[in-house]
This record gives C-alpha cells, structure tokens and sequence, in this order.
C-alpha cells in the first residue's frame, strides 16, 4: 500500500514542480551530429557526385527540390532540411546544403560493360532538381568488387595517377584528379571485403575529399587578382614615404594623409571581401587532411598515394593564398603606421602655427596696451583742460555775481593739478575695473 503510494506520488508531479523551460536550438544542436549520416552503399554501385555553388536563399532551393520530389511521386523535404534522400527506382539521389555549396549524388547500377560508361554532365542535368548555383565540382565514383589483387587501371592518366589501399586494406581507390571528356573526375573503388555501411563511409569520405579540395582551391584565383593591387599600393606608399622624408610643409602633409587614406581604404575594400575567401581556404583544406586519417590510406609500392599527390600539388597554392593575406595585413598595419606618424607631423605643423598665431596676438596685444596708455594719457590732459576752463568760468563769474575780490587767474592755475589728479584717479579706477572682468 505504502508502495503504491509512492509509486503514484513520483509519476504525478506536485503543484509546487514545474517543467524545464527548454531552448528553441536545443533539437537542432542534438541533431547536428546527424545531420549527414553515412549512407550503406551496395556493390557494385555507381555515383555521380556534383557540387555547386550557393546563389539563391535556403527557402528557394528547398522549394525546388520540393517541385522535383512532388513530380517523380517522393516525399518532399521538411522545412529547413540541411539533407534528404529522394528514391528514384532503382536510382537514388541524396542532396545535402552546406554553407556555401549545395551536393547530389545520383547512385545507379552500373553498365554492364563499363563502369564509367555514363550519360556526361549536359544530360544528366535533366534528371536531377534544378541547382541553387554553378557546377563546382563533379565527380563519377565506381564501387566494383575486387576481382584480383589489383584493378585494371588502363583507363587512368598515369602522370597523376594515385592507388592506395584504404580502410585499413578493405579497398583499393584509385584515380588521376582528373575530369573525363563526359565532365567528371573518375575514382575506381575495389570492394575487397567492406560492408554496405563501411563502403558507403569510404565513399562519401572519398567524394568529400574532391570536393573539399576543389573548394579550397578558390582561394587561389582571387591572391592571383590581388597580389598585382598589393603590389602597387606597396610601391605608392614606397613613393608617399620617401616624399615625408625628403619634404616638408603643412600642405603636402595634407595631400599625403589624404592619398594614404585612399590607400588605406583600397587595402581594406580588398581585404573585406579576401579575409573570408582566404579563411575558407584553410578551412576546406583542414577538412581534407581529416579525411586522409578518416581513410586510413595504405601506399602501394609503385604507385603514388592520394595525400601525397594533392599535399604535393596544393601545397604551392595555398601557400600563395597565405602569402597574399599576409602581405594584405601587413600593408594594412604598415599603412595605418604610416598615417599615425603623418597624422602627427600635421599636427605638430599645426600646432607650430598656432605657436607663430599666439606670439603675433601677444605682439598686436601689448601694441594695443601701448596705444591704449598713450590714449589715457591724451584724454587725462583733455578732460583736464575742459575741466579747468569750466573751473575759469565759475571764477569769473562769481568774482561779479558774489562781490568778492579774487584773481579769476590764480583759482584756475590752482584748479588745474587739482582737476589733473582727480581725472588721472577717474581713469585709472575705470580701468582697474575693466582689468578685473
């Protein structure tokens, strides 16, 4: 009884519980790791693998796919499917978005004769949805049995021909890189005893690498389009800084600063849109070596490994595009350097005139101070003249009006230090008044 209780008691939660508030990605970062899962791959079996580039919205591509699944009787994807498997018959297509290029990968029977014996690019474009982009890359994979202890591989170029043993010796691949006259890269894999989902782990690991390492190549073309750019600007500001040494002046300063600022802004309109080509590049490659170890290649004697061929032929390009953006930081930093020191002597030139300003005000100043006494003098001496007419007339006239005998002379000679001290006194308290605003 007292079992039961407890039992009923931890199935019906309390008023006094509430439910985990849950985050919106949280469904959609657990199945990230299953976005892409490998798919079992049966033998013999062949695949035409195609990667274009992304030009429209997620929402448009999804719709067109949705219009070719309606019109060949499949389920449709979901809303913000990333992958999605559409059966075609006895084919089978799988399309999956990544960040910037869209893959399909039509799996059908192979031809009786020859495995690589397929209709080209042109016309297999008919049967597939429409693309989101250019075609960046494309390649035909033929998963055959392992009949002997090496497959026949007269249909290779053999300057660039790369066997190696893979998924610790489970498989022999082979191929030359190179794109067929029907458009494609070939890649031969030798089932020698893979399981479905081992072959179809191998495979997808295989086409990834050719599309990885095709995608890491864009880098290449846009350091070739910015290196003549970087070569320039480096030779102008070669030229800007020897003119800074060699000549002076507030006005060519000016005109300086203002070329560097428009070198500046060249550099980093350049660098804006090659920072994430650049960092793509290293990105997509990282993702190629880990499909090396992914593979466990195994060389065969006589015959040039996969690694080995694309490290050795993609080195060089990538390291043209890590030199490229090198070059692009360091002409940036060297340019702001540049425009810092510059800035600076503007404005020590500025400063200097504003030093040559003061002095010339300080002159006019004390000159005016100068006019200014020598005026005070002039006006004591004036209102002390009219000063003392005034104090004559009053002697005049009071020697009659009051009946007094007085020199009308000697009251205005004394009047005149008297009336002098008085406006001297007026004019200096006017003055230490002004002073003391």
């Amino acid at each position: 009884m007292d079992n039961t209780a407890e039992q009923n008691g931890a199935q019906q939660p309390t008023k006094t519980q509430a439910s985990f508030e849950i985050h919106p990605l949280r469904d959609m970062l657990a199945g990230e790791v299953h976005a892409r899962p490998f798919r079992p791959v049966e033998t013999p079996r062949v695949l035409h693998h195609m990667a274009f580039l992304s030009d429209v919205d997620a929402a448009e591509e999804l719709e067109a796919l949705a219009r070719f699944c309606t019109a060949h009787g499949a389920l449709p994807p979901g809303p913000g499917a990333r992958h999605h498997v559409v059966t075609l018959g006895g084919a089978e297509l799988r399309w999956e978005r990544h960040t910037e290029f869209t893959t399909m990968t039509l799996a059908v029977a192979p031809p009786p004769n020859d495995a690589f014996a397929a209709p080209n690019i042109a016309s297999l474009s008919a049967f597939l949805p429409k693309p989101p982009g250019p075609l960046i890359a494309a390649t035909r994979l033929a998963l055959v049995p392992m009949e002997d202890d090496l497959p026949d591989l007269g249909m290779f170029d053999a300057s660039s021909l790369c066997v190696a043993r893979a998924d610790s010796g489970g498989a022999v691949v082979a191929t030359d890189f190179r794109p067929d006259p029907s458009g494609f890269t070939r890649m031969l894999v030798a089932n020698a005893r893979l399981t479905p989902a081992r072959a179809g782990a191998l495979v997808q690991r295989l086409l990834e690498i050719e599309t990885y390492r095709t995608l890491a190549i864009l880098g290449l073309p846009e350091a070739q389009r910015i290196r003549p750019i970087v070569d320039r600007i480096e030779s102008e500001l070669a030229a800007l800084t020897l003119r800074m040494k060699d000549e002076v002046g507030l006005q060519l300063s000016r005109e300086l600063l203002e070329k560097l600022v428009g070198l500046a802004a060249e550099v980093e309109s350049e660098a804006a849109g090659a920072t994430y080509r650049f960092g793509a590049t290293r990105a997509y490659w990282e993702l190629v070596t880990q499909r090396f170890v992914s593979i466990r290649e195994e060389r065969i004697p006589g015959y040039g490994s996969i690694e080995g061929f694309l490290s050795r032929r993609m080195k060089p390009a990538l390291r043209t595009c890590d030199s490229v953006e090198r070059r692009l930081t360091d002409l940036s930093q060297k340019l702001a350097r540049t425009s810092n020191l510059l800035r600076t002597r503007v404005d020590i030139e500025l400063e200097s005139q504003n030093r040559d300003l003061l002095q010339s005000m300080n002159r006019r100043a004390r000159l005016q101070l100068r006019l200014q006494r020598t005026v005070e003098g002039l006006s004591v001496a004036a209102v002390s003249y009219y000063i003392v007419g005034l104090i004559g007339y009053l002697a005049k006239g009071g020697e009659k009006v009051l009946g007094i005998a007085f020199d009308p002379s000697l009251a205005t000679a004394a009047a005149v230090p008297v009336a002098v001290l008085l406006v001297w006194l007026l004019v200096r308290r006017i003055r230490g008044g002004h002073t003391d605003e």
